[in-house]
């Protein structure tokens, strides 16, 4: 149950995500703090996101000296865009927000600096506190702003977040309280994905275009292992599927130093990649939900836009949890957003979670929940 704080019957925050390649501004409104149930109300009045994926796409990968550099001038004008800073005539201190939210972890050190130095000097300029927001509660708060789920909203939830950099089952009880189920030992899902995908050739980002050529093949038609998929932990591990289709594709596919594409099935290959990554997240996340029995379950980052992901999700949970609430993932906010950060911002709110002195925060690349 959500109490009243004070008078206030809207809440107003500014936000800004910089903790990797995608540089992200939102500008979000709630009556949160004046609502007496979980399905509040929020409306995202801004949303801006510059992606620099055709800048790494040269290099095959994130550069975070060349990522840092990109977020000042995207920064800068997606600001620009939120505030109308170029065309107001009236005071910093007159801006129509409540308080700035940041991304201050975890991240490229570098990135994430880009994003609080200007948080702090907004902040300062125009006399508001500062939210430092934890990106992974980030992506759990994408699933909240879909007014579809707020209205399902129900604790315990059971999330499963996929990403590049992460993959952990988490259970929140409330607001602002979390427990880890499990994690990855070594790579994430969407590690395991971008990587087997640079070993097919496939241009950066990998992922994607591997689950998009999978749609076209037979998943069963090379025998790849599924790690940790019957280990009694809760934890992940991908770095052993990745290893194996390194050796398989060496075996019977690289001549002279060099993969023969024109011998190799991709279609059927992709496919089978994506089916053991998925199998291991679906049993895990089902063999978690019968052990804590949570009301609601939702699967949020970059992973989660995956359609076969979605799909053996929900078919699972209704044939072993039917009890469980399906949170559909909202379309947009799967990768790194603004938006979420605002979210996850209202949440250190409602959960009253006393709030730092700006001159005190900085990065913290690998922060955890």
């Amino acid at each position: 149950m959500i109490k009243a704080k004070g008078t206030q019957k809207e809440i107003k925050i500014l936000s800004i995500e910089t903790s990797c390649d995608e540089t992200s501004v939102a500008f979000l409104s709630s009556d949160a703090m004046s609502s007496k149930s979980h399905d509040v109300g929020v409306k995202l009045k801004k949303h801006y996101i510059a992606t620099q994926i055709p800048i790494h796409a040269r290099y095959g990968g994130v550069i975070p000296e060349v990522a840092a550099r990109t977020h000042v001038a995207e920064l800068v004008s997606l600001l620009d865009k939120s505030l109308n800073l170029s065309t107001s005539k009236a005071g910093t201190k007159n801006l129509d927000f409540d308080y700035v939210a940041v991304t201050q972890g975890p991240g490229l050190a570098t990135s994430l600096r880009v994003g609080i130095d200007a948080a702090k000097t907004i902040a300062w300029m125009c006399d508001k506190p500062l939210i430092p927001v934890n990106h992974l509660e980030g992506h759990l708060a994408s699933a909240w702003l879909s007014s579809l789920n707020r209205k399902k909203w129900e604790f315990p939830v059971l999330f499963l977040l996929v990403s590049g950099g992460h993959t952990e089952l988490v259970l929140m009880t409330d607001f602002g309280k979390y427990k880890i189920l499990g994690r990855t030992r070594d790579d994430a899902a969407g590690e395991a994905f971008d990587k087997t995908a640079k070993m097919l050739g496939l241009e950066y980002p990998g992922g994607p275009k591997l689950s998009g050529l999978a749609e076209k093949g037979v998943k069963d038609s090379f025998n790849l292992p599924r790690p940790m998929l019957h280990d009694t932990s809760l934890d992940f591990s991908f770095s052993g599927l990745k290893t194996a289709v390194r050796v398989l594709l060496h075996e019977r596919f690289v001549e002279d130093g060099k993969l023969n594409i024109s011998k190799l099935n991709l279609v059927n290959l992709c496919a089978s990649i994506q089916a053991a990554i998925v199998e291991v997240l679906v049993v895990k996340t089902v063999k978690a939900a019968l052990k804590v029995k949570p009301k609601s379950f939702a699967v949020v980052g970059g992973v989660s836009a995956n359609k076969v992901l979605q799909s053996e999700l929900k078919k699972a949970l209704r044939k072993s949890c039917r009890e469980v609430t399906f949170l559909t993932p909202v379309k947009g906010l799967h990768t790194d957003n603004g938006a979420m950060i605002a979210a996850a911002g209202l949440w250190n709110l409602m959960a009253g979670r006393k709030l730092t002195n700006w001159k005190k925060i900085d990065a913290e690349p690998a922060l955890d929940l």
